[in-house]
């Protein structure tokens, strides 16, 4: 039996939208400028939250520590959402990425940047991110709190909530009503692809809208 993150990577965002939408849910759509270091790959899982912040006059080691800790503490099977009130610095790099990959970490979704980007690339972990520098957190930002609901640039996200990222962008599922989105979800793309068959045989689109009550 497939699990609910196994069954959320092979749906995609505008129709987990598009469910959410019909439900009343707002607000669920993370900026437009978190994008995929690679736009091929889907990330989906529940949700394990990290914040953060820059600190003043911290030490290398200090900042080190802390932030491995926040890497022995993210749980297999999840997808890591940081938050870091922090314009400037890469809020993953590739040991932190191989490292979380290693654990069985799902990938990472963030509002800061990312760094070592071709090297993610190839290991193959999922990284959104809203820009690239090379300038790390070293001496300079730690994590505050884990697990914590998080204000994502506007967006509520929550322990345990359930993500959906791909190269459209990023939804947030609220868990209490996850396994009923998906199942939605699920049959939403299956009468899409009913559609698209009798359009593709020939029925006009309006018709098949008509007769399917979707498009």
């Amino acid at each position: 039996m497939h699990t609910l993150s196994q069954r959320l990577e092979k749906c995609y965002s505008g129709a987990v939208y598009d469910v959410l939408r019909e439900r009343g849910v707002t607000n669920t759509v993370l900026p437009k400028d978190v994008r995929p270091l690679d736009p091929t790959r889907t990330l989906a899982g529940p949700v394990f939250t990290v914040a953060g912040s820059p600190k003043s006059g911290i030490g290398g080691h200090e900042s080190l520590i802390a932030w491995t800790e926040f890497l022995s503490a993210a749980p297999s099977g999840h997808v890591v959402v940081s938050t870091g009130q922090d314009q400037d610095r890469a809020l993953m790099g590739e040991l932190s990425a191989e490292t979380l990959q290693f654990r069985g970490v799902k990938g990472y979704v963030t509002d800061g940047g990312c760094r070592d980007c071709r090297f993610i690339i190839d290991i193959s972990f999922p990284v959104f991110a809203r820009f690239y520098t090379p300038r790390d957190v070293v001496g300079a930002w730690t994590p505050d709190t884990l697990q914590e609901p998080l204000n994502f640039m506007g967006v509520t996200i929550a322990p345990n909530d359930y993500i959906i990222a791909d190269i459209d962008g990023a939804v947030v599922i609220p868990g209490d009503i996850a396994e009923e989105v998906i199942d939605q979800v699920e049959a939403v793309m299956q009468t899409e692809n009913l559609v698209r068959k009798a359009i593709l045989e020939g029925e006009s689109p309006k018709d098949a809208y008509l007769k399917h009550g979707k498009f």
